[in-house]
């Protein structure tokens, strides 16, 4: 069984709960969930789901780039939405952050998210050789 890597990037927020912001495992990155937080202040980036949405692929790329990763990396997102009417816009964001990269991809609506956060991302990610 392979040893545990924590991975923290000073240009993601810092994790407001007993976790990390990402653990790699056996080439494969398991990023935590990300809201639109700032990493400078801790403050959300805006009230308005576009902005917090930029800012969440923003911490992503950042985790990402902390354990050797690119957005071509990623196997898999999770994105979860306050409001499902803002389907549209979060995925037209997504869209943008990725590319023409595809993985695989879940979205759901949720009750609430942390802070209230109107988006929250995860993924994983394969680990380069």
């Amino acid at each position: 069984m392979s040893d545990l890597k924590t991975i923290h990037s000073d240009d993601a927020p810092q994790a407001v709960g007993p976790y990390s912001q990402a653990v790699a495992c056996d080439g494969v990155l398991y990023a935590s969930g990300q809201i639109g937080l700032l990493p400078e202040t801790g403050a959300m980036a805006g009230d308005d789901v576009e902005t917090q949405a930029r800012q969440v692929t923003r911490n992503l790329s950042a985790v990402l780039k902390q354990a050797g990763c690119s957005e071509s990396d990623i196997l898999k997102v999770n994105i979860f939405l306050a409001d499902m009417t803002d389907f549209p816009l979060v995925n037209a964001i997504y869209a943008d952050w990725l590319g023409e990269h595809r993985p695989a991809r879940a979205t759901v609506a949720v009750a609430a998210l942390p802070l209230g956060a109107r988006v929250e991302m995860d993924l994983v990610a394969r680990m380069p050789g």
